[in-house]
């Protein structure tokens, strides 16, 4: 099968990582066209990567005729012209998160690749983890029952590039930032077909001089029942600290995926080079990364995407998935503002979801609440009297 040629818009930190990801995974999709807003940079991208050409020019980066795919890492603001232009092009288009910077910025970019007809996929890698990956296949295979509860947390100490502090640029602060990943991780646990109904969010901006909070907390309710509750920051200190639990009727999900994973270093210093992304020292003790483009999900997530397009498929992570995203946050900083829950409000595609419910056990005509073991191995039931509604205890082995 042949391989797909593509356009990379962006020579950032994230174009390093996509371009990385894509001549390495399937040895087959290359980069044949590198845009930048710096001539300077752009020349440097291209020579790093060994890819063919370099523009300054968007239009002609995404409309160059040796290309099928078009890939955006630019900053939030151009995310809108640059898939415009490779819809009108009739090439797939995979935009990085998050898809736009309101709702309705990212509903109008749904339109345009399904008015077009072309491959929509929103680069969400912090879904396509592998851990991430296999814990949701756990998840929807039963392992832990019907999903109460998800808390997904992004904290680091900042973005690397100016424009990512500027809100008129990119659409907020760290919700914008890092909220986008915990809510498509949320959504991921509790189901996509499950509908976000609510959102409450408290923000601040406790540490750095910019108009935008640079710390949110939030709690969404979903149709079923369900909580998700995401916490961002740029000002946790030491890294990059990403982790998700998830809460089921029969079961629980822990996973740390960059701190605390099992490879930690102490340095007395004098190495001085890369340890990891967002990390703040090279000496003391550190927490590097094998794999750093596989442990954030990019490799799995280009894989999916690619394959996607070759067999005609949706991806797991969809321009729609985006805009849902989008809705979500906009939710979130309505909340923060009224201080207190605000509805969610999106064109729904999901159906509906069935409100969690369980069949309660019974014994001996009482309602059973909980079992356990006491220390002396003693079997115990709390159990509730559904006449009067009195609770009691009863010790029923041992």
């Amino acid at each position: 099968m042949n391989g797909h040629a593509i356009t990379m818009l962006g020579t950032g930190l994230i174009g390093d990582f996509y371009t990385n990801t894509l001549h390495g995974q399937r040895g087959r999709d290359t980069v044949r066209v590198v845009y930048s807003r710096s001539p300077e940079r752009g020349a440097a991208f291209r020579d790093r990567w060994n890819i063919p050409d370099a523009t300054t020019n968007l239009a002609a980066a995404v409309n160059h005729p040796d290309t099928d795919v078009v890939v955006v890492g630019v900053p939030n603001f151009l995310h809108e012209e640059a898939v415009g232009l490779a819809a009108a092009a009739g090439k797939a288009v995979l935009c990085t998160k998050p898809l736009g910077r309101t709702a309705e910025e990212a509903r109008r970019m749904l339109e345009m690749v399904e008015t077009a007809g072309v491959f929509g996929g929103y680069l969400e890698d912090l879904c396509y983890t592998p851990k991430t990956l296999k814990a949701i296949a756990s998840v929807r295979a039963g392992a832990i029952g019907d999903v109460t509860w998800v808390r997904s947390r992004e904290a680091h100490p900042g973005p690397h590039s100016a424009w990512f502090w500027d809100g008129r640029l990119t659409g907020g602060g760290a919700i914008i930032d890092l909220g986008c990943h915990c809510i498509e991780i949320i959504r991921n646990f509790v189901g996509k077909e499950n509908r976000p109904v609510e959102v409450l969010c408290h923000t601040d901006t406790l540490v750095h001089p910019i108009a935008d909070e640079d710390n949110a907390v939030a709690f969404i309710r979903f149709e079923s029942g369900a909580i998700g509750q995401f916490e961002v920051s740029w000002t946790f200190r030491g890294g990059m600290d990403l982790r998700d639990e998830v809460a089921g009727t029969h079961g629980t999900v822990w996973l740390n995926h960059f701190l605390r994973t099992g490879f930690e270093m102490f340095s007395a210093g004098g190495g001085g080079g890369y340890v990891a992304e967002k990390s703040e020292s090279s000496a003391g003790w550190l927490f590097p990364v094998g794999d750093e483009v596989s442990e954030l999900g990019y490799v799995d997530m280009f894989s999916d995407m690619f394959h996607a397009i070759d067999e005609g498929r949706a991806p797991q992570e969809t321009f729609y998935d985006g805009y849902v995203v989008n809705a979500i946050m906009d939710a979130a900083y309505r909340s923060a503002k009224a201080n207190a829950w605000e509805p969610v409000e999106l064109e729904w595609r999901g159906g509906t979801t069935a409100r969690i419910a369980t069949v309660p056990e019974t014994y001996d005509g009482q309602v059973v609440i909980k079992r356990e073991i006491l220390p002396d191995g003693r079997q115990k039931l709390i159990l509730k009297d559904p006449a009067s509604g009195d609770f009691s205890d009863r010790i029923v082995a041992g």
